[in-house]
């Protein structure tokens, strides 16, 4: 048997062997560690796979293990072949499907990952196996590049696409088998649109919804987007603000899966031409209970579903852990522990406010108080709360809601959003009796909020009075600790960033790299930047009929406040954002 990769026989797989010889000629391996795994039995697991799990000493880097990054870096150097890291989310699961049938791919254990016109890139993991190279490259036509990928990978994948190519297929068959009696020419079907949609219940949908769930789950997911298009389906993600398409379905398939999720969701799934809110619970691969809040919208080409996904984990945290944190968290709290007056969270939809009023109500519920809200509709089901949802049927809108909550003696009201005066009454007239209102404005930013009371028509006298604070906040996604790198900082984007104000610019600033710990986006994560305005007596001073929020603005400033921008700077000088995200996500001032 050959101990080196120079005189690696072709068609000879990987063996235990092999590798740890050669990675003791290269300096990689001790002695004692090679005989330790050269003649050791490893059965059906890739030797790779065995070397990476006894994570043996790198004697080319100290303090390092030989895990599979290292392995694979290792054997791509000696064969002349990239690593490759297998991103789903990049990866048009029809099209490497169509390349090989799931028996040719597991018998070989390689996958397609890339189809283009003239080319396919085919991961594997025996570098120096070739025998199928050429079969298929004749069936294709087209020419192949090999790349190396982690054996676990390919073997995990290569079962997760097949069966979700499968599922498609098969509900695709049963569609049209149900409209052969019809006409028994499918290209003619097709084109009168007579083929009918798959039963809901039928077993590959049902496979189809599970897999999207769990891919959800798995891929850090904040929403699903179900969207119809004339001949398609598309299935996307948001993941950290940012949506990515993931999978074009059928449009009969994709239709049969909106009708599914709407079972699961107890809605009527005979009612296309309305909006619909409905909510589930499932499970996470890890057995944690998840909810998910359902909403329909009939479009042009079919009912458009948009499933929104509520960790409950994200209650657990702490303010720290979102992004909250010194002066801003002590105004936050010292505006919410006042016991009464109006609290305002603003901001657009997606920028975390939900998570904040959640939080911040988790603290203030203790068992000596009653907290109970109105909310449009209830978005996680929280055992502390008394909760009510928004009913336009029986004319329950927020102000009838919160009238409904001042007779069942509350000490705390969370109001889901303030959207008219009369709600805006309803909140001033519990804040001047003794309670808290906490709430939501859709405004740019916290000066600004003011204005909006004031247009909505509420008095200024009625303002100076209530309201202990505002908050505006974005969500910026923070920088991978595992491949971020530090480079010089760009002066003219750190000025754009900060005017007209001065702020020390750091010495560096962070970019994204890419890892696969954040699946190459360089970014994991969200947290929130926070411009906190207490209404303190000099601001008071400027709320009249004729408002001045630039005033109030520097009044504020001047009395510690910062604006969103000035919040972002300061992540972006202690490495954990970019200035161009916390650009994208702050507004810019009217100044």
């Amino acid at each position: 048997m050959p101990t080196n990769f120079g005189e690696q026989l072709l068609e000879q797989p990987l063996t235990l062997a092999s590798l740890a010889l050669d990675l003791k000629a290269d300096g990689r391996l001790s002695g004692r560690d090679l005989e330790r795994v050269r003649n050791a039995s490893v059965g059906s697991i890739h030797p790779l796979v065995y070397l990476a799990e006894q994570k043996l000493d790198d004697l080319s880097r100290s303090g390092e293990v030989l895990n599979m990054d290292a392995l694979l870096a290792w054997l791509g150097d000696k064969s002349g072949q990239g690593v490759y890291e297998i991103d789903p989310l990049k990866i048009n699961l029809g099209a490497i499907t169509d390349v090989m049938s799931k028996a040719f791919a597991l018998r070989h254990r390689i996958l397609a990952v890339e189809v283009a016109e003239d080319t396919v890139v085919i991961a594997s993991c025996d570098p120096f196996i070739r025998a199928w190279e050429s079969n298929l490259e004749h069936v294709l036509r087209k020419s192949i590049r090999r790349v190396l990928a982690d054996p676990r990978e390919i073997a995990r994948h290569t079962a997760e696409f097949y069966t979700m190519a499968g599922s498609v297929r098969g509900a695709r068959g049963a569609g049209r088998s149900e409209g052969v009696a019809t006409t028994n020419n499918l290209e003619a079907m097709l084109e009168l649109g007579s083929m009918k949609e798959p039963d809901a219940n039928d077993q590959h949908i049902v496979n189809i919804v599970d897999w999207l769930l769990q891919y959800a789950f798995e891929q850090r997911a904040s929403d699903i987007h179900i969207e119809p298009r004339r001949e398609v389906a598309n299935v996307r993600f948001r993941i950290d603000g940012v949506l990515y398409s993931v999978y074009e379905l059928p449009q009969q398939v994709g239709a049969a899966v909106t009708s599914r999720i709407k079972i699961l969701g107890r809605m009527d799934v005979a009612e296309k031409r309305r909006p619909q809110d409905g909510r589930l619970k499932t499970r996470t691969p890890e057995g944690n209970e998840v909810e998910l809040r359902l909403a329909t919208l009939p479009t042009a080409f079919g009912e458009k579903l948009v499933m929104r996904i509520f960790d409950p984990d994200v209650l657990q945290k702490s303010f720290g852990e979102l992004g909250l944190a010194d002066r801003d968290l002590e105004n936050w709290q010292g505006m919410t522990n006042a016991g009464n007056g109006i609290v305002l969270v603003t901001g657009p939809t997606g920028s975390g406010k939900t998570t904040t009023l959640y939080s911040t109500l988790r603290k203030l519920a203790t068992s000596e108080v009653n907290v109970c809200t109105i909310e449009d509709p209830i978005e996680m089901i929280e055992g502390a709360f008394n909760q009510m949802q928004v009913n336009h049927n029986i004319d329950l809108d927020f102000s009838s809601g919160v009238r409904a909550l001042m007779r069942q003696d509350p000490d705390i009201i969370m109001v889901g959003e303030i959207r008219d005066l009369e709600t805006a009454n309803m909140a001033v007239q519990a804040a001047l009796t003794g309670h808290l209102v906490i709430s939501t404005l859709h405004t740019n930013d916290s000066p600004s909020s003011i204005s909006r009371l004031l247009e909505l028509g509420v008095p200024s006298y009625l303002i100076k009075a209530t309201v202990r604070g505002i908050m505006s906040q974005r969500l910026v996604r923070i920088l991978c600790d595992q491949c971020k790198e530090l480079i010089p900082l760009d002066q003219a984007a750190w000025k754009e960033l900060t005017q007209p104000w001065k702020a020390e610019p750091p010495a560096k600033m962070a970019k994204p790299v890419g890892c696969k710990a954040c699946r190459a986006t360089g970014y994991l994560g969200r947290q929130g930047i926070y411009e906190v305005l207490v209404n303190s007596r000099a601001v008071q001073e400027q709320i009249t009929a004729h408002i001045d929020t630039a005033a109030i603005r520097d009044i504020a400033m001047k009395e510690g406040m910062r604006t969103l921008r000035l919040s972002g700077a300061s992540r972006v000088a202690r490495g954990e954002t970019t200035i161009e995200e916390v650009m994208r996500v702050a507004p810019t001032l009217d100044l």
